[in-house]
């Protein structure tokens, strides 16, 4: 199936270069817009964490509320994202990637100006559902205007890196932007970001859709959307109450049994949401397994040692932050030669050495204990699993989407960033309520650490057996241009 390159052929890299590696000035801007996009909504999951105290007490939302803050936003931009992306697919990803610019612009100030916790919550809830259709589109929109092989893989490792980075800078800003102006700032900075990229998207990004235009699958989509939102919503909320409450184990349930549904439904479905044929591809089952590990493990961890360090070392938000802008700057590193070893070695062999490095040094943290010079075991081991889970991120999107035609690469990214947002969720309730819950927090942060490197090592044994051997031969980085 044929897909419309109308403008998508002049915005190629392959127009300037054989190998595809020299980018254009336009192609420049177009990758700046789309990075720019994502390292907003990346910015957005980290941002407000610091603020959530002072923000209660100025909207007057108790203790046991502030976990809509983040779950408001959760909700949406996870439940919506497979869906949004194949909407992008049948009717233009560049019109669903600017409604949802605009969407996340305009709900960013209402949460700004919010008045009380209704309004604010609203904000973040639209918040959402445009990071649903920003991120698919967005990814959609980079793999089809860059060509599989080294100009695609430079693209993704700069918009991986920027990914891991804009969480990292969230956590930081989030404490500076709180304790020198307010918690609106935070909410503030978003809008600034859309009103930058809004106005310059539109004359840059090509469109691209399939032409055929099948029927949407309604009953696929209100499946996997319902089973997403159940999912999400019963992890966020674990993370707080446990897994003991009845609307936890019932959405939990519920969950479960629409997503059983929707598999039911796909493999009956004359134009189905999702190619179950793509699903059981050995590069989008297993790689999105690896995807799954590196997120949920990693959003583990910092959350582990955000506890760590402030209640058992006493450092403040603000050193703590710190601690975790060391960790964004190496991961910034990594993501300058992740596109050198990806040519080298393959993204498959990368991806399988990135988990198994970032279950090592996270491995490495269960050394920490209550002196002070303990700070810097932990800055050098989360910095450098961080720069093996960067790697993780970019070869795992390379896995993926690798060998998808064009008319799939918005499920297929779709695919990918459903397996971020639900990483993302899962870690902290599977994992974190082990420290929180425990009497001594030391020893309940070392037991996190230690199931959370165990399972990151056993996902790199599965996936390596999972994906086989690659038979294609790794292209020396020379050959591509890229030393």
């Amino acid at each position: 199936m044929a897909i419309d390159t109308t403008e998508t052929t002049s915005a190629s890299p392959t127009a300037h270069s054989p190998l595809g590696t020299r980018l254009s000035t336009r192609d420049k801007l177009v990758l700046f817009v789309l990075c720019a996009a994502q390292f907003m909504v990346a910015l957005d999951f980290s941002v407000l964490n610091v603020a959530l105290p002072v923000l209660g007490r100025d909207l007057g939302m108790s203790q046991s509320a502030l976990q809509w803050a983040v779950t408001a936003f959760a909700l949406p931009s996870g439940g919506f994202l497979l869906l949004f992306g194949r909407i992008g697919d049948l009717y233009g990803r560049r019109r669903l990637f600017l409604t949802g610019l605009a969407l996340f612009g305009t709900a960013s100030l209402l949460a700004t100006f919010a008045w009380d916790p209704a309004s604010f919550l609203t904000g973040r809830a639209l918040q959402g559902l445009g990071a649903a259709a920003i991120v698919p589109t967005g990814m959609s929109l980079l793999t089809t205007t860059f060509p599989e092989g080294p100009a695609r893989d430079r693209a993704l490792g700069i918009s991986g890196t920027l990914l891991s980075l804009g969480f990292t800078v969230g956590m930081v800003a989030g404490g500076v932007l709180t304790d020198v102006l307010s918690w609106r700032s935070t909410m503030g900075l978003l809008s600034v970001f859309a009103l930058i990229v809004l106005p310059l998207a539109p004359g840059l990004l090509p469109e691209s859709r399939t032409p055929d235009r099948p029927r949407l699958d309604i009953p696929g989509a209100v499946t996997v959307t319902g089973g997403l939102l159940a999912l999400i919503y019963a992890l966020s909320t674990a993370a707080e109450r446990g897994f003991g409450g009845a609307d936890v184990i019932a959405t939990l349930a519920a969950g479960v049994l629409l997503l059983a549904a929707f598999v039911y439904v796909e493999s009956r479905a004359h134009a189905p949401l999702v190619s179950l044929p793509m699903l059981r591809r050995r590069t989008v089952a297993w790689g999105n397994l690896g995807g799954l590990v590196t997120f949920s493990m990693m959003s583990t961890v910092v959350f582990a040692l955000t506890l760590y360090l402030q209640e058992t070392l006493g450092l403040s938000a603000f050193e703590t932050g710190l601690v975790f802008g060391v960790q964004g700057v190496m991961s910034a590193v990594a993501g300058v030669y992740a596109s050198k070893v990806i040519g080298r070695f393959g993204a498959r062999r990368t991806l399988v050495g990135s988990l198994a490095g970032q279950g090592l040094f996270v491995a490495g943290l269960v050394l920490l204990n209550a002196h002070t010079w303990s700070v810097w075991l932990a800055t050098a081991a989360v910095s450098l699993a961080s720069m093996c889970h960067l790697g993780a991120i970019i070869s795992y999107g390379l896995t993926v989407t690798s060998g998808v035609p064009d008319e799939e690469q918005g499920l297929a990214t779709g695919l990918v960033t459903s397996t971020q947002q639900v990483g993302i969720t899962i870690g902290i309730p599977l994992l974190g309520v082990l420290a929180t819950t425990s009497s001594d927090l030391l020893a309940g942060v070392h037991t996190v650490l230690v199931l959370d490197a165990v399972i990151v090592l056993a996902a790199a044994v599965l996936v390596a057996a999972g994906l086989g051997r690659d038979r294609s031969r790794p292209v020396e980085a020379e050959a591509l241009g890229l030393r």
